[in-house]
C-alpha cells in the first residue's frame, strides 16, 4: 500500500479513535464506528457526468481545487478525491430502529456533533495533507459552497458527498436516495480533494443501484413505510416533502425534546435490509 494512502487511512481510523469523536452526551460515547475509506481521481469522467446532470453549478474535482488555489497549476489528473463512510454506531441504529415519528436523540445528536465530527474530521485530514506538500480542499467547507437549483433535481449543492463516496467505491444508490456501503446505510460521509496520485478503489459495482433490493429485484420497498413524511414512493426519494419534514418537524422535536438543534431523521436509513449492510443476495 502505497505510503500516502496509509497515511491517509490511519489520519481518518486515529481521528475516530480518538475523544474527538463523540455524540457529546454524558456518557461520551462515539459517535461513528470505524470509516470505510475510497479513492477517485479527478480525471474519471463521472464527475464530468454529475456537473452535465446536475448542472453548471456543480464542481468538477478540478474546478473546486482551482477555486482553493488558484496559483497552483494543476490538472485533473493530478488529483484525488479521498472520500469516508462514518457508519452508526449500533446502539444508535438500535435506538432509532424503535422510532415511528420523530427521530431518536442519540441519532439526533449524530446530525448535530456527529456531522461536527465529521467536518473536524475533514479539516485535520486536509491539514495533515497540507503538511505533507499536498494541498487539500474540502468542498462542504468552501465559502462558495452553497445551495442551487437544479433543473432536473429541484434543490442540489455543488458538491455530494454521497456521489463523491459512489465514484470512489464506497456503494450504490437505494431508492430513497441513501447510499448503501458495505457496512449499511446507516451513515454519513465526507470527503475532500487533494494533490496526489493515488490509485483509485475499485468500483465492485456495475450500476448506481445494484445494492439496492427494490431495483435489482422488484421487492423490499421497507425505506417506503419508514419514511414518516411520505416522502418516498416507488418512483424515489421527494426531496421537497422530505426538506419539510427535516426542518418542520424533526428540527422542532429535537430541540424541544432533547434541547439542542438537529433535523436529523434516519428513518430510511433503519429498520431496513440495508441498515447495516449490502442485502443478502446483493453482495
Amino acid at each position: 500500500m502505497p505510503a500516502s494512502r496509509q497515511i491517509i487511512i490511519s489520519t481518518i481510523n486515529e481521528f475516530l479513535s480518538s475523544s474527538r469523536n463523540s455524540l457529546q452526551n454524558v456518557t461520551g460515547e462515539k459517535a461513528w464506528e470505524e470509516a470505510l475509506t475510497g479513492f477517485s481521481s479527478g480525471s474519471d469522467p463521472l464527475y464530468q457526468q454529475l456537473k452535465l446532470d446536475i448542472g453548471s453549478f456543480y464542481w468538477t474535482p478540478l474546478e473546486i481545487f482551482s477555486l482553493a488555489y488558484p496559483t497552483i497549476t494543476c490538472k485533473q489528473e493530478d488529483l484525488t478525491i479521498v472520500s469516508w463512510v462514518l457508519p452508526q454506531t449500533a446502539a444508535t441504529r438500535e435506538d432509532q430502529r424503535r422510532q415511528k415519528k420523530y427521530p431518536a436523540e442519540r441519532w439526533s445528536r449524530s446530525r448535530n456533533f456527529g456531522e461536527e465530527t465529521n467536518l473536524n474530521l475533514a479539516r485535520h485530514l486536509a491539514d495533515v495533507l497540507g503538511h505533507e506538500g499536498h494541498p487539500a480542499v474540502v468542498p462542504v467547507l468552501s465559502p462558495a459552497w452553497g445551495w442551487h437549483t437544479s433543473e432536473r433535481y429541484g434543490f442540489a449543492s455543488n458538491w455530494s458527498e454521497r456521489h463523491a463516496a459512489y465514484i470512489s467505491g464506497l456503494g450504490t444508490f437505494g431508492l430513497c436516495d441513501g447510499l448503501i456501503t458495505e457496512k449499511g446505510k446507516a451513515m454519513r460521509c465526507g470527503s475532500l480533494v487533494v494533490k496526489i496520485a493515488i490509485p483509485p478503489t475499485p468500483r465492485k459495482y456495475h450500476h448506481h443501484h445494484d445494492y439496492c433490493l427494490f431495483y435489482v429485484t422488484g421487492k423490499c420497498r421497507k425505506c417506503i413505510s419508514r419514511c414518516p413524511a411520505g416522502a418516498i414512493t416507488e418512483k424515489g426519494h421527494d426531496k421537497d416533502t422530505c426538506k419539510k419534514y427535516l426542518f418542520e418537524i424533526a428540527a422542532e422535536y429535537a430541540k424541544s425534546r432533547y434541547g439542542f438543534n438537529s433535523y436529523g431523521c434516519g428513518f430510511c436509513q433503519t429498520a431496513v435490509p440495508c441498515e447495516a449492510g449490502i442485502p443478502r443476495g446483493l453482495r
